[in-house]
Order: structure tokens, then C-alpha cells, then sequence
């Protein structure tokens, strides 16, 4: 199965359809009026298709275990057909549109199974993914933007070049998956006054984001939050506590960091971890939803 480990739970929601037609309507008629043989059509598939979307994880391989939280199985009976559809919710890391397939399959092959003693020509017909929500293209217009960050390490070791720098190019890497162009990428000693002029100086330029990575650690030298705390002019706690709670679920030592978020006139300005893996789950953390916060500047309203 493809790994999902770095993906966060969000509420998804998938609602799939199947047509069942048949070739008599009389058939349609003793759906309606429960005269089937072998029991109350509807009902009985109905009963499958709640089977059907728990069970879809022992049934397609590659499809993860996941908590289905509501599921929804309505008809529209027609002059010759049945149109099932399924709804599902969860809140976890992926979607529920193969689950909401796989019940409205089920739900379309009882009925099947329970019309065919009475009607031989039974079909099952367009079993499809009507509507999801929840999942990358809820925020593809946050990924549309034409944004700019620049990248700072704040590391003595590393500007010193006794080290070699790779959670600020994780950084940068990530980033750019999501369409923000990384212009500036520079390498400073943990000095407060530097990190300061280097952060002022982006605002300057206008950059859209200046993310800091080291220095948000509990040693003498790691002054990051402070510095940045200094010249921040309004404090974003809501990312703050989602990168720690994120770096919590994966490691105990996630709660000791002091990353800090938050604006500088219309830059946003991260102070993330310095280690390689803290620096990529915070950004697993956070990213791309919090691009959308330049939609918010913007006027557009929340969703």
C-alpha cells in the first residue's frame, strides 16, 4: 500500500452511484410493492452495501483500513432501473471514493442476485465516483498562486562548513512540489541580529514566506524563536501547535521544539526544527494547506 504515514486525518466524503436496470416493470413493481421471492429488495441490499464499504480494505489490496464513519445508501426507482447511490464520511489521511464504489457494487449485485429468479434480463450499469471532498481538490486553488519563499538555515556548524546543511534543501525541496518558488536559499550562524536584518530584508523584497530552519531547539545557542518573536507583528499560535502536535504522534521529543509562525506586514514568517526530519514534518504538517492563508489576506472568505 502507498504510504500515508505523512498525511494528515481530514474529514473526506466520496458519494458513488450504480444503475441497476431491468427488463420488465413488473420487476420494478414488485421492488416497490416488496412481492420479490427472495425478501424486500431494497432493504436487504441495502443491509450489503453496509457490509460492502467496511469491508473494502479485505476486498482491494491496495486500499487502506480506514474508520468509516457514516455511511448513506439511498435509491431512485425509475420506470425500468434503480439509481443506488452511496454516501461515506471519515476523518482520516485518505479517501472513501473506493469505498463508496465497492458498497454501491454490492448494494447492485444483491439486488441482482435477488431479481434474477423473475427477471432474466437484469443489468448493472455505470458504477461511478459522482462527487469526493476532502482531498487535494478542495485546495487546488490555494496551489495556483504564484508564490515566493526564501529558505534560511540558521546553523553554526553549518555556516562555519563543518557540517553540511540538509533540512533547509528538504525545505526547499517541499516547496517546490507545491508550486512556491525558492529564490533566496542562504546559510547564517545562530546570531540574533543577523537573523533579524536577513528576515527584515525579505519582508523588503516583498517575499511571500521566510522559513527558518535550527535554532528552535533548548541549547544556548538556539535563539530562532526569540529572535523572530521580536519583529513578528502578529503571532499564528494555530500552526505553531499543529506542526507540534503533527511531530508528536511520530516522536516523544517533538513536544521540546519551539517552532514558531506568524506575520510580518503580508510575509509569513516559520521558524521550523533544524534536524532533517523535523524540518519535513513540519512541512508535512502544514503544507499546502497553510498557502492558504494568502487567499484569507486576500479577502477570500474560509471554506
Amino acid at each position: 500500500m502507498v504510504n500515508i504515514t505523512h498525511k494528515s486525518n481530514t474529514l473526506r466524503k466520496a458519494i458513488a452511484q450504480a444503475i441497476v436496470k431491468v427488463s420488465l416493470p413488473e420487476t420494478i413493481q414488485a421492488i416497490q410493492n416488496r412481492t420479490v421471492p427472495k425478501g424486500d429488495v431494497l432493504e436487504c441490499a441495502r443491509v450489503a452495501g453496509l457490509f460492502a464499504a467496511k469491508r473494502t480494505a479485505d476486498m482491494i489490496p491496495d486500499c487502506h483500513p480506514l474508520p468509516v464513519e457514516f455511511t448513506s445508501v439511498s435509491y431512485e426507482v425509475g420506470a425500468m432501473e434503480v439509481t443506488i447511490f452511496v454516501e461515506i464520511h471519515t476523518i482520516y489521511k485518505t479517501g472513501v471514493e473506493v469505498e463508496a464504489m465497492h458498497a454501491a457494487s454490492v448494494v447492485a449485485l444483491t439486488m441482482y442476485d435477488m431479481l434474477k429468479p423473475i427477471d432474466k434480463g437484469v443489468t448493472i450499469e455505470q458504477i461511478k465516483l459522482v462527487e469526493k471532498k476532502g482531498g487535494k481538490s478542495d485546495r487546488k486553488k490555494d496551489l495556483e498562486q504564484s508564490l515566493r519563499a526564501a529558505v534560511i538555515v540558521c546553523s553554526d556548524s553549518i555556516s562555519a562548513g563543518k557540517k553540511v546543511d540538509f533540512a533547509g534543501l528538504v525545505i526547499k525541496e517541499k516547496l517546490e512540489k507545491v508550486g512556491v518558488q525558492v529564490p533566496v536559499y542562504q546559510i547564517i550562524p545562530d546570531e540574533k541580529e543577523q537573523i533579524q536584518q536577513l528576515c527584515s530584508q525579505q519582508v523588503s523584497d516583498q517575499m511571500d514566506m521566510v522559513i527558518f530552519t535550527g535554532g528552535t531547539g533548548l541549547s544556548p545557542r538556539d535563539i530562532t524563536p526569540e529572535a523572530l518573536e521580536e519583529i513578528l507583528e502578529r503571532r499564528i499560535p494555530g500552526i505553531e501547535e499543529a506542526i507540534r502536535n503533527y511531530g508528536q504522534q511520530r516522536t516523544p521529543y517533538a513536544m521540546l521544539s519551539r517552532s514558531v509562525a506568524g506575520l510580518i506586514g503580508d510575509t509569513l514568517v516559520l521558524g521550523l526544527p533544524g534536524s532533517t526530519n523535523g524540518a519535513s514534518e513540519s512541512m508535512d504538517a502544514v503544507f499546502p494547506s497553510i498557502l492558504h492563508i494568502f487567499k484569507v489576506m486576500e479577502g477570500a472568505r474560509h471554506d
